[in-house]
């Protein structure tokens, strides 16, 4: 082989040589340790919040629960009195009273009436 021949050789097997290394190319990184602890901080934010937000959803809930029992147990009340107001309305009566007042031996004078204003 002659000297021209055999540098053709040696550049062709320099080049394969080349092309065979893996080219190792220094990757950026995406983030930077700065950005990636902002992140981190935020995402840690953003779960507490979530979970403050979810606690205070659980408390109004409970509240309007206990609201609400209240409310049937004051018409339920309300319900009672109102029927014991017609009762009362019932045993009021002149006639009722009258006839209670007879049973019992009582007459009426009307001497003795007073009439206070």
């Amino acid at each position: 082989m002659s000297n021209l021949a055999k540098t053709l050789q040696q550049e062709t097997q320099q080049q394969t040589v080349k092309s065979l290394k893996p080219s190792v190319k220094k990757l950026n990184a995406w983030l930077s340790p700065g950005e990636r602890v902002l992140f981190f901080a935020f995402g840690i934010l953003v779960c507490i919040g979530a979970a403050f937000i979810v606690s205070k959803q659980a408390a109004i809930y409970e509240a309007n629960k206990e609201i609400q029992l209240v409310e049937s147990s004051i018409q339920e009340q309300q319900k009672v009195n109102g029927d014991l107001e017609m009762q009362i309305s019932e045993l009021s009566t002149y006639e009722r009273i009258w006839e209670k007042a007879k049973e019992l031996g009582l007459t009426l004078n009307e001497n003795n009436v007073k009439v206070v204003q």
